[in-house]
């Protein structure tokens, strides 16, 4: 998955910029999502604009969280800035 498609899978779960997803909503397995964004969080130029978080609750009822190590630190969700677009 390309940092376009990244952007854009985002923008359609979040709705907008600034807004934590969970990474199991990109809808990739746990290697690829852990491989994808661990590239992106390794290059400068990106990952400024990443905000990755660790929020293991879920809402009652809810599916469950799922943990992604990127770079070795367990993360659930990601939040994007807008500014990312002006590298696409």
């Amino acid at each position: 998955m390309e940092l376009r498609q990244v952007v854009n899978k985002y923008k359609g779960v979040a709705g907008g910029f600034g807004v934590p997803v969970p990474l199991a909503a990109f809808g990739l397995g746990r290697e690829e999502t852990e491989r994808i964004f661990s590239v992106f969080d390794e290059d400068y130029h990106i990952s400024r604009f990443f905000h990755f978080s660790l929020n293991p609750t879920t809402k009652p009822g809810g599916p469950p969280i799922v943990a992604y190590e990127i770079n070795g630190f367990p993360h659930t969700h990601v939040a994007l800035d807008a500014e990312i677009e002006a590298i696409l």
